[in-house]
């Protein structure tokens, strides 16, 4: 592995090790609890398929007339992953991205995606994303955090992007969820979860085995 590369994990361990072990995931210990967080935490799954896109375009060619850019293996990395997160399976076989599984695991259970849905619209329709949140009465943190990755989007540097990416979000987020899942399995039996326990493991699979 690159010296840099490892200087860098070493330097970010504590604060990854934070993220991982944050009181947010032992806090859930009800439905409603798991609905509130899922109505704020959806926001990350859709901005995450943002950051993604700004690599595929920055990092593969995705204009016409095509020409071919950077090297192949860095080309086949980011489609593999834009692949498995735009258009997995759910779990009875049909194609579905990450986001719309998401989706529809919070309508099983019973959580709010009003806000979520008015902030896509909105966003549709304005292509300004303040706005966006106003007309959505998106929550102050999911704003913070979108907002967050939008700057880093905006910066239009490769390096940048692929770093928070890998270490912000890839690197993460199935070490994440695997805590999630274990104390889910435990804590909760309801039929509601399905999809939910389904997408959890779905991501662990696809992220923390493939990439």
């Amino acid at each position: 592995m690159n010296t840099h590369i490892q200087e860098l994990k070493k330097a970010i361990e504590p604060f990854r090790q934070q993220i991982i072990n944050h009181q947010v995931y032992s806090a859930i210990s009800s439905l409603s609890d798991l609905q509130i967080f899922m109505q704020y935490h959806v926001f990350a799954v859709w901005d995450f398929m943002s950051l993604l896109k700004a690599l595929q375009n920055n990092l593969t060619c995705t204009s016409v007339p095509w020409f071919p850019k950077g090297t192949a293996l860095t080309r086949y990395l980011i489609n593999e992953i834009v692949v498995a997160e735009e258009s997995d399976v759910d779990q009875v076989g049909e194609r579905k991205s990450h986001f719309e599984l998401y989706l529809e695991a919070m309508q099983q259970c019973g959580a709010n995606t009003s806000s979520i849905e008015q902030f896509i619209t909105a966003l549709q329709q304005t292509n300004k994303l303040d706005t966006a949140f106003v007309m959505a009465n998106t929550p102050e943190q999911a704003r913070d955090f979108v907002g967050f990755t939008f700057d880093v989007i905006n910066t239009n540097k490769d390096y940048l992007q692929s770093a928070v990416f890998t270490f912000g979000r890839e690197d993460l987020i199935p070490k994440m969820f695997i805590s999630m899942v274990n104390d889910m399995r435990e804590s909760f039996t309801d039929n509601r979860l399905a999809i939910f326990k389904y997408y959890l493991e779905r991501h662990i699979e696809v992220d923390g085995d493939e990439h």
